[in-house]
């Protein structure tokens, strides 16, 4: 079985051999009386999820890279942004008969599209990253081990509340729902999707109304910029459709 796993846009080389999805639930054991136990049903938990995952600092034959080889560098800064970014990101795992190619269409932000006409089922969930730890083991000579694990994130909505101070003996007090803020529908300015003829001058006029301030966003998207850009000769800023780039808070 073919396994491909992606943390954000970002294919892992070598699929993990071992994935733990702990799918939780608040169910609440309460005891009676009669020293009876019953259970209350609540709704499911968030998921969460752990794996090791070796990061080769060398070509292997079995390593597979979409846009070719790549250091153990450049995936330990991804891990640290995801990290340091506090915000969710997608984790897919594509499930598939050997011999088949797995693609993602990260064009839908909020669920990327995944590819594969052999395919037997994937996760595709959002998440954050809890925490990883950084394993140097003397058995995998120069290569890397990573400890990642992640957990299942909810978008969630608040509601504002507007209370009539007007009150009598013959009222009672009244609220009124004034206005409902979800973060799906909140103004969408921390990434942005790569589309054709966009520039990092053009995205930081677009969005921090000063296309000067391009280098921010280039640093924080350095190592996925660079690496699409390794050996094709183009220029340090060269940006691609389909890339999806963090903006400055």
């Amino acid at each position: 079985m073919a396994y491909t796993f992606y943390l954000s846009d970002v294919m892992l080389p070598i699929p993990p051999a071992e994935l733990e999805l702990k799918i939780k639930n608040h169910n609440n054991t309460l005891t009676l009386i009669n020293e009876r136990e019953i259970n209350i049903p609540k709704k499911a938990g968030l998921t969460e999820i752990s794996f090791k995952v070796l990061i080769p600092q060398m070509r292997y034959p079995f390593a597979q890279y979409e846009d070719g080889f790549k250091r153990a560098s450049f995936y330990l800064d991804h891990f640290e942004k995801l990290k340091t970014s506090q915000l969710p990101f997608q984790f897919i795992v594509s499930r598939a008969l050997p011999g088949s190619t797995t693609k993602v269409d990260f064009n839908n932000k909020d669920k990327p599209f995944v590819i594969n006409d052999k395919s037997l089922f994937g996760t595709n969930i959002k998440v954050l990253m809890e925490d990883y730890k950084i394993v140097e083991n003397a058995s995998n000579g120069f290569d890397l081990e990573v400890e990642i694990n992640l957990k299942e994130y909810r978008d969630f909505g608040t509601k504002i509340v507007k209370i009539n101070p007007e009150i009598t003996e013959l009222s009672k007090p009244t609220a009124q729902v004034e206005k409902t803020r979800s973060t799906e529908t909140a103004p969408r300015a921390k990434t942005h999707i790569v589309v054709k003829g966009d520039s990092l001058w053009s995205i930081a006029k677009k969005y921090l109304n000063d296309g000067n301030r391009y280098p921010e966003i280039y640093s924080l998207n350095q190592a996925a910029i660079d690496g699409k850009n390794k050996g094709k000769g183009n220029t340090k800023y060269t940006i691609y459709p389909g890339q999806i780039l963090m903006l400055p808070t």
